[in-house]
């Protein structure tokens, strides 16, 4: 496949689609994550990296928290998925984080990256990129 054949990826903030781009950087996690007993046997470090494209509402901000998506509660629900037990793959904690924030009507799309930061020597991490929309 060339890249012409490619399609655009998304712009998050885009003032023609009145979207805002709402994000969290390198939330760093210990996580049970992994196929290889020693992965199941004690936690590995993980970076969880979040892009999320919002729909702005017809109301405006209004200065008011309950017309925005919160990153904090985003982080939040991060934590809560990945301290819900071992998982095997990367792509399924990327996939379940998605899923999760695809769960808000105001979020149009979500690019989550998910890095292992222990798993192989000489490098800093290994891991995976996904994006998932509401067309998909």
């Amino acid at each position: 496949m060339t890249v012409s054949n490619l399609a655009p990826l998304p712009r998050y903030a885009d003032a023609a689609r009145a979207t805002r781009h709402v994000f969290i950087r390198d939330l760093m996690l210990d996580s049970y994550i992994g196929i290889y007993d020693h992965e199941k046997q004690s936690p590995q470090k993980i970076r969880v990296n979040i892009d999320l494209s919002v729909i702005e509402g017809p109301t405006g901000l209004q200065d008011n928290i309950d017309n925005v998506v919160c990153y904090e509660k985003i982080a939040k629900d991060i934590e809560a998925i990945v301290a819900a037990g071992h998982v095997h793959l990367v792509e399924t904690l990327a996939e379940n984080i998605a899923s999760m924030s695809l769960q808000d009507d105001r979020i149009s799309c979500v690019r989550v990256r998910v890095e292992k930061l222990e798993a192989i020597k000489n490098t800093t991490s290994v891991g995976i990129e996904i994006e998932r929309s509401r067309a998909q």
